[in-house]
């Protein structure tokens, strides 16, 4: 296990007709234009299926979490900025996701490299980087560590790789934030349960926990 530290317009062709005349003695507010924070994110571009076996390239269970624990992530608008660029940066670094899951304070993953794959510290360098500027801008602030530390775990025991997915699969049900879970929306357990089979979805979740060891005290 290794630990490390971050310092962490309307078009030509429309031409808008005359407003009506106002009656005496009244006014008019302003037209306000809505902005939709969720059109301002990267669009959220799924991995590839799970292998569901180790091979030669390495797999790595992650997990990071903020600074002092704090729950900077705390709306569904900030998770899913968090969540879209885990998946946009994951496919440009060469790196398979096979199972994620994004909370107010901490995220964990399960990646698969490839040969050509940008080294894990960098990837996750750049997830960290892009991501505490985006929530300082959101929150006004400048200058924030959102960020401290990641600790990663290369996978070479298939037992050990398959509990691990099964635990980040469930880990929003560990932290009872929902019941079954497909239901929490910043995971990959629904993703998994689309694109693989009935057979290896009751494998995988057949896989038990309880003596998975992960710093999750979040």
């Amino acid at each position: 296990v290794h630990f490390r530290q971050f310092q962490s317009m309307t078009p030509a062709s429309h031409i808008p007709s005359e407003p009506e005349p106002l009656a005496p003695g009244t006014f008019k507010l302003p037209s306000v234009r809505l902005v939709d924070l969720k059109s301002q994110l990267p669009p959220k571009d799924w991995p590839h299926a799970p292998l569901h076996r180790l091979a030669d390239n390495a797999v790595y269970f992650v997990t990071a979490g903020t600074l002092h624990k704090q729950h900077l992530f705390d709306t569904p608008e900030k998770r899913d900025l968090l969540e879209r660029h885990l998946l946009t940066l994951a496919k440009e670094c060469g790196w398979q996701l096979e199972a994620w899951a994004v909370f107010a304070n901490h995220y964990h993953i399960v990646t698969r490299g490839n040969p050509d794959s940008r080294n894990l510290g960098e990837f996750l360098h750049d997830l960290h980087g892009v991501s505490s500027r985006e929530l300082n801008k959101r929150d006004g602030v400048q200058g924030r560590q959102v960020w401290f530390n990641f600790r990663d775990t290369r996978l070479t025991i298939q037992h050990s790789y398959l509990a691990r997915l099964n635990y980040v699969h469930q880990n929003a049900v560990k932290h009872k934030l929902v019941a079954v879970a497909n239901q929490y929306p910043w995971c990959s357990a629904a993703w998994f349960e689309r694109v693989a089979s009935p057979a290896q979805v009751k494998t995988i979740y057949g896989f038990k926990t309880d003596r998975v060891k992960v710093e999750d005290d979040f």
